[in-house]
C-alpha cells in the first residue's frame, strides 16, 4: 500500500477514529485504525466493538492495499507534522509516514488487516432521513441528563422512540429528566423504543454538519447513522427504560418567568459557595422576586436577588444548581419559565414561549 494525501484532512479523520477507540493497548487490534487504499480514495475504519466508524477521503494512490495502525501514535505523528502533503507507505509489517516537504520519517508496526473485525451494516431499506440540524438540537436538549450510574444501566443512554409524525428523545438519571419531541415530514418506519449510548450521539453532535440530512436505521440491537462521508453505528443498551410519562406533571399551579441569561449568570456566581457534594442552591420566591442563595459550611455564603414575573405564595425550593444550569445552557430563548406546584415536588424548566422540549428537576431536602 502506498498513497499521498493532504495532512490536515487525514489528521481530522484519524482524530475522529481515536474518539471511537477505547483501548490504548498498542498490541490490541482494537487500538488500531484500519486503512484501505483504493484508486483515488482511502477508507478509514475504527471500532471499540460497541461503536463503529467509517469514512473515506480522497488520496493519490500509487499502490492499493490495507493495513491497521496503532491509532494513538498515528494521531501523535500527524499532529506533529506541519500542513502539507504526506506520504504513507507499507514496508512489510511496518508503515512509513513522512511529509513530502521535510526530512523526517516515522515508522510504525502494523497488525494484519485480516484480524480487524467486520463492521456491522443495516439493510438499505431500513434507513430514513431527517434534517441533521434538528436531530443535533434534539441531542443537545437531552444527552447531558443521561445517568452515569452503571448499576442502573438502562438509564445510561438516551431513549428514542417513534411517535406519530416524528421522534421523541428522553434522558433521565432518576433526579431529573429532559424531553424533546420533534415532528418531521419524513416517513419514519415503525420501531420499538431504543436506548442509545451517549458516545455515539455526542459524535453526531460534534461531527455532523448543520446542513443536509442525517440518515438513521434501527435494527434489533443497533442504531446506524450516515451523514456526509461518515458511517457510524452503535450497539443499543438493553433493558427497560423508565416510564417517563409518569414523571411529567399534567399541570402546575405556579409559574415564574425571567431572563435566561440573568439566571445563568447568577447561578454561576452563587455556586461559588455551594457544598460540592450536594450542589444545593436555594431558590426563594416572593412576588416579583427570586433570591438565589448558597452556603458552604465554615467558608462563606452567597446571595443574589433577581427580578422576575411571579405572583404566588412565598416558597423556597432547594435544587442541585447543575440540574438547572445545564438546561439553561441549551435553552434557545431569551426568557424561561419555571413551573411548580409545591416546593418539594417536581419543577419544570422550559423556554418562553413554550417549544417542543422541557426539563424536569426533582427538588432536594431543604435541611
Amino acid at each position: 500500500m502506498k498513497f499521498t494525501c493532504e495532512k490536515n484532512a487525514f489528521a481530522r479523520e484519524i482524530s475522529f477514529a481515536q474518539e471511537i477507540i477505547a483501548s490504548k493497548n498498542a498490541l490490541s487490534i482494537m487500538s488500531n485504525v484500519l486503512l484501505e487504499a483504493q484508486e483515488g480514495s482511502l477508507s478509514i475504519k475504527a471500532t471499540d466493538i460497541k461503536v463503529s466508524f467509517e469514512t473515506t477521503i480522497p488520496v493519490d494512490t500509487s499502490e492499493p492495499g490495507s493495513i491497521t495502525v496503532f491509532c494513538d501514535k498515528l494521531s501523535g505523528i500527524l499532529s506533529s507534522i506541519p500542513e502539507g502533503d504526506i506520504a504513507i507507505e507499507q514496508d512489510d509489517s511496518k508503515v512509513v509516514v513522512k511529509p513530502t516537504f521535510k526530512k523526517v520519517r516515522f515508522q510504525l508496526k502494523t497488525i494484519s488487516s485480516e484480524k480487524f473485525p467486520e463492521l456491522p451494516a443495516a439493510p438499505e431499506e431500513a434507513f430514513f432521513s431527517i434534517p441533521a440540524k434538528e436531530f443535533k438540537e434534539m441531542i443537545s436538549q437531552t444527552v447531558f441528563a443521561v445517568s452515569d450510574d452503571e448499576t442502573r444501566y438502562f438509564m445510561n443512554g438516551v431513549y428514542m422512540e417513534r411517535v406519530e409524525g416524528g421522534l421523541v428523545l428522553v434522558a433521565t438519571d432518576g433526579r431529573r429528566l429532559s424531553y424533546v419531541k420533534r415532528e418531521f415530514d419524513a416517513v419514519i418506519p415503525e420501531f420499538k423504543g431504543i436506548i442509545v449510548p451517549p458516545k455515539v450521539l455526542s459524535l453526531v453532535q460534534k461531527r455532523a454538519p448543520d446542513e443536509g440530512l442525517v440518515e438513521l436505521a434501527v435494527t434489533d440491537k443497533s442504531l446506524f447513522l450516515r451523514f456526509g462521508s461518515y458511517r457510524v453505528s452503535s450497539v443499543l443498551i438493553e433493558g427497560q427504560f423508565p416510564n417517563y410519562q409518569k414523571v411529567i406533571p399534567e399541570s402546575q399551579k405556579n409559574s415564574v418567568s425571567l431572563k435566561r441569561s440573568d439566571l445563568l449568570d447568577a447561578l454561576r456566581r452563587v455556586s461559588i459557595f455551594v457544598e460540592q457534594k450536594s450542589r444545593r442552591t436555594f431558590f426563594g420566591l416572593s412576588n416579583g422576586s427570586l433570591v438565589l442563595s448558597s452556603e458552604e459550611s465554615e467558608i462563606g455564603t452567597a446571595r443574589e436577588e433577581l427580578p422576575c414575573a411571579y405572583e404566588g405564595p412565598e416558597a423556597t425550593i432547594a435544587l442541585n444548581y447543575k440540574y438547572v444550569e445545564e438546561p439553561l445552557k441549551v435553552i434557545d430563548t431569551e426568557d424561561i419559565l419555571i413551573e411548580f406546584t409545591e416546593p418539594n415536588r417536581a419543577i419544570t424548566v422550559s423556554p418562553s414561549p413554550r417549544s417542543d422540549y422541557f426539563h424536569i428537576v426533582m427538588p432536594m431536602q431543604i435541611e
